[in-house]
């Protein structure tokens, strides 16, 4: 006789709950709406220390919420790519983390409004986004800049903190916003290189499944090469480039060798398996030219943003599935 085991979901506020929101959250991909956040305040001039960590952690935390979020609404594809996930365990209900995702969204938008409340209304904005994100995504012209704009919107949130207005004539937090969109464009390209065989199989039109992996692998390049590009321009804009300092050169070209190293690395994958190594090349780049881009605005930051980057590294090495970024 057959028995059929109930997995009974994890109560809120359990241990075992919160272990598997952790999980969702993906701590080593934290760094990524961190590092946006610290570009942004590296644009301001009147945060006090206590302030900047406090929007920093908004940031840091603002991701995994969202991750959360868009997890809720893709449990087809994650079943298949990504069977570690609590979500697609049943030991917790989507209900229990839709609640916690849109509360933790709530109190990180709340902090960002606090130091200005424009930021409700883009916080709001960037909700409505993440909520709609798994139709985008689904589509292959809108998920990469479907993502990244709600990125690139962190970044204005972030500047607006310590400022009333963005000075959008200012070339450098135009070149920025652009370093963001294309870079993480870029990250969003190569990520779906890991869930081609799952996104096909849910009916995911993402680029790779429906253009195949070598195009989207020049796609990747373009948007590679144009992160790069709005660095170097930003670099070139800067008034007083005899000042910068060395450890900001090292960031730069340690994004830059990162992302080289990246883009080959995409053209020679061949099946889902291979591209955790390339994808993770893109993500040290975008977090690299964005410590890059913040000591330049802030160099006496630097010491913190090579601390950040060395935590980002141990996060990586640490995150329960090699294959999965």
């Amino acid at each position: 006789m057959n028995q059929t085991i109930i997995t009974k979901p994890h109560s809120f506020f359990s241990i075992m709950f919160i272990r598997a929101f952790i999980i969702t959250m993906r701590p080593y991909l934290l760094f990524v709406s961190g590092i946006t956040g610290i570009a942004g305040m590296s644009f301001t001039t009147n945060l006090p220390t206590l302030d900047s960590f406090i929007i920093f952690l908004a940031a840091f935390l603002s991701y995994g919420f969202g991750q959360v979020l868009t997890d809720c609404f893709q449990i087809d594809t994650d079943s298949i790519s990504s069977p570690y996930r609590p979500l697609t365990q049943n030991i917790v209900t989507r209900k229990q983390f839709l609640i916690m995702s849109i509360l933790g969204l709530f109190f990180c938008i709340s902090i960002f409004s606090f130091y200005n409340p424009i930021n409700l209304l883009l916080g709001l904005f960037s909700g409505i986004g993440l909520y709609t994100y798994t139709f985008f995504k689904r589509r292959w012209w809108g998920g990469p800049f479907y993502n990244s704009w709600i990125v690139a919107m962190l970044f204005i949130i972030c500047l607006l903190c310590g400022s009333q207005s963005i000075i959008f004539n200012q070339p450098k937090i135009i070149y920025t916003l652009l370093v963001i969109f294309f870079g993480y464009a870029n990250f969003v390209v190569a990520g779906y290189f890991k869930d081609t065989e799952a996104d096909r199989a849910t009916h995911y039109k993402t680029i790779v499944v429906v253009y195949g992996r070598k195009i989207s692998s020049f796609v990747s390049d373009v948007f590679s090469l144009l992160a790069l590009g709005f660095t170097v321009s930003l670099l070139i804009s800067e008034k007083n480039i005899q000042s910068v300092s060395f450890i900001s050169y090292l960031f730069l070209l340690a994004a830059f060798i990162h992302a080289v190293i990246g883009q080959l690395r995409l053209h020679k994958v061949t099946k889902d398996s291979e591209s955790h190594k390339p994808i993770t090349n893109v993500l040290h780049s975008y977090i690299l030219l964005l410590a890059f881009i913040s000591s330049l605005q802030k160099p006496e930051w630097a010491i913190y943003l090579i601390v950040f980057y060395l935590l980002f590294v141990g996060a990586m090495k640490i995150r329960p599935s090699e294959n999965q970024i």
